[in-house]
């Protein structure tokens, strides 16, 4: 039995920067999405997810690095691959308010080929469009409802989610997501979920990419990266410090009571437990963190992490 060379990323990226005037908002980023993967690409407000889907739609150019997507180079094929992708924008449609969300669906639909106009209607009913309403006159949460059934109805490859929920209330964002997994588990969509809200999406994900001040700080399977962050519970003296091999594992000090010590570590559990016990504290518990917790330390730690 020979080896097989592994499938080509549905997404990549090679050192994609880019900057306006002085602010730079994309620095050398290196993503790779999984055919048919739900990729979460978490980051605040301002750290360069929105520029980095649009890069890949090639409705921004990088000024360095190259971006691929479904075997096409999205600065030669941008419209191959925005005919081929669905696309929630962090913004709304603001070019269209004046005209009616009916309309505007008309319009987009022939744009693709592979619009399935049943499929429309059937996500029109569902999420309550209100087809007679001027794009404008809608609210935030009611347009981003437009916006939903534009990217699915033609049921693309590829889907490019910008802060997909939004503006929706907590039911319709409930509501959404089931819709969203169903369509996932309907279509094998390659996915980019952008959004800092961790919580709502983590059973939908099944890799992460923690995207910090244009910097990729973080991209693994969800999986490994929540196998190897740990909250390790540590019974130390008043004046014990980490020696440097555990040090250089720490993301995070919380102190606790007394002699009680909180530290997130990476790396591997049983690693981890013998430098502490090496480093003379005693380890009282070692426990598994949220989705959510991992992507928020990830986040605001300072390094580069390797989860390989």
């Amino acid at each position: 039995m020979t080896d097989r060379e592994p499938p080509a990323p549905a997404v990549r990226t090679r050192g994609l920067a880019k900057s306006y005037g002085r602010e730079t908002a994309l620095d050398g980023v290196d993503l790779a999405v999984a055919e048919g993967g739900v990729y979460l690409l978490a980051g605040t407000n301002g750290a360069g997810k929105s520029t980095l889907l649009r890069c890949l739609l090639n409705v921004e150019r990088p000024d360095r690095g190259a971006a691929f997507a479904l075997g096409f180079d999205t600065r030669l094929n941008g419209a191959e691959v925005r005919a081929r992708t669905g696309y929630v924008a962090e913004t709304g449609e603001g070019t269209y308010r004046w005209m009616r969300a009916g309309r505007f669906l008309a319009l987009h639909s022939g744009f693709y080929p592979a619009w399935d106009e049943e499929y429309a209607s059937h996500l029109v009913r569902l999420l309550e469009v209100r087809l007679d309403s001027r794009l404008g006159a809608l609210s935030k949460g009611q347009a981003r409802r437009v916006q939903i059934v534009a990217a699915l109805a033609h049921r693309p490859p590829l889907l490019l989610l910008d802060e997909l929920t939004d503006g929706l209330d907590p039911l319709a964002r409930e509501e959404v997501l089931a819709l969203l997994a169903e369509h996932l588990a309907d279509t094998g969509a390659t996915t980019i979920l952008s959004t800092h809200l961790v919580g709502e999406v983590e059973t939908l994900i099944d890799h992460v990419g923690v995207l910090r001040s244009g910097r990729l700080v973080a991209q693994a399977p969800a999986e490994r990266l929540l196998g190897r962050l740990r909250r390790y519970h540590v019974d130390a003296a008043e004046s014990w410090t980490a020696p440097p091999a555990l040090e250089a594992r720490v993301l995070r000090r919380e102190t606790g009571l007394g002699r009680s010590l909180r530290l997130v570590a990476a790396g591997d559990e049983a690693e981890t437990a013998a430098a502490i016990a090496d480093s003379g504290a005693r380890l009282l518990e070692a426990s598994r963190l949220s989705l959510s917790e991992s992507v928020l330390i990830l986040l605001q730690s300072e390094r580069h992490h390797d989860f390989a």
